[in-house]
């Protein structure tokens, strides 16, 4: 007999883009957040991403899925679907 609370996760598809800031004092560039898509299958992310990918104004995009514990509130580390141009290291992530 299945228990209702059994399946408590919940998954989330995310298409992430970024763009690049200007130049700080230190004369590096760097990424930040641009736009940021939710879908309900991981095919529908992935392709956002590389879409978004070709853009002029996009520096890269990540396409992942996160698990979250709805009961919780908890987030599971990103599952990575695609990582498309210039995207940050997963540490910085």
């Amino acid at each position: 007999m299945a228990h209702a609370d059994e399946k408590t996760t919940k998954v989330h598809y995310i298409c992430q883009t970024y763009v690049e800031q200007k130049p700080g004092r230190d004369g590096q560039t760097s990424l930040k957040i641009g736009k940021q898509f939710q879908y309900s299958t991981a095919s529908e992310a992935q392709n956002r991403a590389e879409r978004e990918a070709q853009s002029e104004d996009c520096a890269g995009a990540d396409a992942y899925m996160i698990s979250e514990d709805p009961n919780s509130g908890e987030v599971g580390s990103p599952s990575f679907l695609v990582r498309l141009g210039n995207v940050p290291e997963f540490d910085d992530f």
